[in-house]
């Protein structure tokens, strides 16, 4: 049986990183060898406590080392999602959160800091074996690359949540701002996670060595995959063959959880994008991306089916992120700083992946499916707990 592939998990949660977590820790396929956190959906403080009290709720807080990063951008000062995305503490909408243990919180900050333990974990893994997914801006990843230039060769690739295409390159909605289409999602033609750190997506992007080799997950593709009402009732009760109960507060704690999380934020997405049937989950896409080319592979598409393509195209991109401007020229001035520039290459020539579909109903059947191997590591670490003194 193939070996799994080793993961590295860069995050800002952020309640839709707590899916890519969830995916990460627990898909067979995947061997999750750390994660490190990044500013993003709020400061880096709360994105480290965050993804440490993600990994209580799955009951990994014992199997995989949080690693703070960066603060802020390489050249920026910090950016953080407004607090109707992702609230004050960049997880808002559940009180079924654990809070982590102070000693793993202090540890987390204490280092080895991100850059250092990436590199680390990297480069004990054969070449061309592990990958890093980035679900936030890729200040970290830039970093890391930066500072270890050898490992752009040894990595089998990196996946990045980040940025937008429009005009078409999909059929999911974008929005729509002032009555025009809107492109990205925090400014009129700006995804989050690039603009807050331009010249680290630039620089990741544009790699002759690593853009051959990444993937990037756009909004127009995330914005295909929304959280159904079908879909949180599975999440909520599992798979209707089961024979559960399909109505009530739902099997686990944890999968309340889930769902409070997706929820927190359904009201933004149904204002401002205008979809209606559900949030998006983005960051996930970025990890169900590494399993490309395994048995596991969730099936990402290089083909636009409303115009008769098939799956022999193998699309790929030249990306150039604009770099010129500032947050506030960005947001009250107009300019498209932040913006990705998406060209189509010629057939056979490398350049970056931006798929255009996916497998969604096995997606979300992995999400489900990695659901229940927490629950059941749940109820392992419960069965063995000490009881509570009298």
């Amino acid at each position: 049986m193939p070996d799994p592939v080793p993961l590295w998990l860069d995050c800002d949660p952020g309640h839709d990183d707590a899916f890519a977590i969830l995916l990460a820790a627990y898909h067979p396929g995947i061997r999750l060898l750390g994660i490190s956190t990044v500013h993003g959906n709020a400061s880096l403080e709360k994105t480290t406590k965050n993804a440490l009290a993600v990994l209580a709720a799955i009951g990994k807080q014992d199997a995989v080392s949080v690693h703070a990063g960066a603060p802020q951008a390489l050249a920026r000062p910090p950016t953080h999602a407004p607090a109707d995305i992702h609230g004050e503490s960049g997880l808002d909408g559940t009180t079924l959160l654990p809070t982590p243990a102070a000693e793993r919180t202090a540890a987390a900050h204490a280092g080895p800091g991100a850059v250092d333990a990436m590199a680390a974990a990297l480069g004990g893994c054969a070449p061309g074996t592990a990958w890093v997914a980035a679900t936030g801006a890729l200040t970290n990843v830039a970093a890391l690359f930066a500072a270890h230039p050898e490992l752009r060769e040894r990595v089998a690739g990196v996946t990045s949540m980040g940025g937008s295409v429009g005009d078409g390159f999909t059929a999911a909605p974008m929005g729509v701002v002032d009555g025009v289409p809107r492109v990205g999602n925090y400014t009129q033609w700006a995804e989050f996670n690039v603009l807050i750190d331009p010249e680290a997506a630039a620089a990741v992007l544009a790699d002759p060595v690593l853009a051959p080799k990444t993937t990037l997950v756009p909004l127009d593709l995330t914005h295909l995959v929304l959280a159904t009402r079908d879909v949180q009732d599975l999440l909520l009760y599992g798979p209707p063959e089961d024979g559960a109960p399909r109505s009530g507060r739902g099997k686990t704690d944890l999968r309340v959880m889930l769902v409070e999380l997706l929820n927190f934020f359904a009201a933004t997405y149904r204002d401002v994008f205008k979809l209606t049937e559900g949030p998006p989950l983005h960051d996930p896409l970025a990890v169900a991306a590494v399993l490309a080319g395994t048995e596991h592979e969730i099936a990402f598409h290089d083909f636009d089916a409303r115009k008769g393509q098939d799956n022999s195209r193998q699309e790929r991109f030249a990306v150039k992120v604009i770099t010129d401007g500032t947050l506030d020229d960005a947001r009250h001035r107009g300019a498209q700083t932040g913006r990705t520039l998406v060209t189509p290459l010629p057939p056979g020539a490398p350049g970056v992946r931006i798929p255009r579909g996916l497998d969604v109903d096995r997606f979300w059947a992995e999400i489900e499916e990695c659901c229940e191997r927490a629950d059941e590591a749940n109820r392992k670490i419960l069965a063995t707990a000490p009881a509570p003194s009298a």
